[in-house]
Formats: C-alpha cells, structure tokens, sequence
C-alpha cells in the first residue's frame, strides 16, 4: 500500500464523532454519524484513496452520506467521485470554493501524479471533478443528521477564499485554516485575515470539546492562539520589511517564521492582497520569487 494513501485507525473524539489520518500528508477525514444520515468531512486526493477512506467510513455506518470540501486543494475533494458512485448526491461547500473547483479543479490534475496516476491522466473509474452543489455562503447553513446538527460556517477569507467550517455540539472541524505538523500554506492565501480568523476560532473554541484541522492531531485553544499570534507578528514585519525595501523583500524572509519557501508565498500574498486592498490601486512593488511554483500544491 502506497505510504502516503495509508490510514490510520479511526479516532473517537465522542459519541458518533470520528477522525481518520492518511500516513503521510496527515490528511484529516471528518465523520459525523447521526441517525439518519452521516456527513464525512474531506474525500481525499483521488480514487485510491477515497476507496480507502469510503471503506472505512462503511466500517463505521450504513447509512446515507453527505460530504462537505473544506476547501478547494485536491487533498480535499479528489475523492467526490467514489462517494458520489456509492449514491452520495449533496456535497457541501462554500460558494468559493465551489467555484475554484470548477474553474481549476482539473489543473490540479498534475499534483497527484504520483500517488493517484488514474487521476492525474483523468482515465479510470471516479476520476470526475465532482463539483460541489450545495452551498454555503456568508449564513451559516444547518444539516440535520438526525439526533445531530452540523453547522456549516464562513469566518472570511483565509488560507483560501472558501474555506468552511463544521460545527456540531461537541466538535469543531477547521480544515487547513488550522495545521499541525508543518507550515501553513500561504500559496492562495490572505495572511492579515487569515490571523483575524484563527482570532476568531480561538474565540469560539470554548464551544467545541475537540478542534479538527486539516492536517494533523486536534489541536488545543493554545495551538490557535499561538498560531494566529504567529501570523499576525509575521504580518507585521514583513509590511515593515516590504515598506523599508520595496525592491527586494524577499530580505524579509530571514525574519519570517515559516522556513524559505512558505515564507516567499507569505510575502508574495501579502503584496498582492495589501495591493488589492488599496483603494487608489496602487500597488506594492513585486519582489522577484523566481519560477512559478510547480511542485506541491497547498493543502
């Protein structure tokens, strides 16, 4: 079995609440179980792995499923076609989102061609973008489960401009708004609002037993603080680093805390939102980040 498909064993958080961790990238799925549906939270990165990941969630239940995409990164949402073939027909998503998949979803494509090649080349069985069509947007929308409600919600542009929560009595799922075990990927990100969101996850973590990201073990209110005091710090100085040298700021990346890559995407968003934001239109000037990323995908 391909490492970085492998699960590990499902994690009880509670009652009917559960989280599944592929082996390598530490992908999270999410299961709520109701009594009359049950809702997986993030399908994986293509067939292989979301047989996998279907299957072990039939370990767990019979019943109907629905599926929400936290965001728009293959590792999230490849894997809608084995779920729509087992007869899943609602797929949750913020509208973003929802559109960035079926915009980009394809060019993607090439990220997998490792570990999922049928979904690379786009030849085999559930290697369709399946396109989410139930939608969230700025109101948070509730599922009945049966027994259990999930609230599915939008704190604002983050580490993607789609990024959805998931809210029951008990559990949070956050997807890579939150991540353990590596950097933050800022490749499509809003840095400044993305550390007003965590703010605002911390401020709503007193509701939630247990908080889910995306990647890695749940986390704890101090991780999120810690994060969002991180990002929020970083903001700062590479503003002032990017204003003391606008020719060249990539000079700000020995400040900075995400390692060199992450660090050149920190400030490359931020020159290009804090662009965006100016209501003159003027712009920052572009430091020089070298060939386009071609490697990776966030997730």
């Amino acid at each position: 079995m391909d490492t970085e498909n492998s699960l590990s064993a499902w994690l009880e958080l509670g009652p009917d609440h559960y989280v599944l961790e592929t082996e390598g990238s530490l992908l999270n799925t999410g299961l709520v179980v109701g009594s009359e549906l049950a809702m997986v939270i993030d399908t994986g990165c293509g067939p292989r792995q979301g047989r996998e990941i279907l299957a072990a969630v039939r370990e767990k239940t019979q019943l109907p499923l629905v599926v929400v995409n936290t965001h728009a990164h293959y590792d999230h949402f490849f894997g809608n076609a084995v779920f729509a073939d087992d007869g899943v027909t609602e797929f949750w998503a913020h509208a973003n989102c929802a559109a960035t998949i079926e915009k980009d979803g394809d060019l993607q494509r090439r990220f997998v061609a490792t570990n999922e090649p049928e979904m690379a080349a786009g030849e085999g069985d559930a290697v369709e973008i399946v396109v989410p069509n139930a939608i969230v947007r700025d109101q948070p929308v509730l599922v009945d489960l049966g027994g259990i409600t999930a609230t599915l919600f939008y704190l604002g542009r983050a580490h993607t401009d789609g990024d959805l929560l998931v809210g029951t009595n008990s559990t949070l799922f956050v997807g890579d708004l939150v991540e353990q075990g590596a950097h933050p990927s800022f490749e499509d990100s809003y840095p400044e609002e993305w550390a007003d969101v965590l703010r605002h996850i911390s401020a709503l973590r007193h509701r939630y037993e247990h908080l889910v990201p995306g990647h890695g073990k749940p986390a704890s209110d101090e991780f999120v603080k810690t994060m969002a005091n991180t990002m929020s710090t970083a903001v700062r100085q590479a503003t002032q680093s990017i204003r003391d040298m606008p020719a060249d700021a990539t000079k700000a990346i020995p400040v900075l805390p995400y390692g060199p890559e992450q660090s050149r995407w920190f400030i490359k968003r931020l020159q290009e939102t804090q662009a965006e934001g100016r209501a003159a239109g003027g712009s920052l000037a572009s430091a020089d980040f070298g060939p386009e990323k071609t490697g990776f995908y966030p997730s």
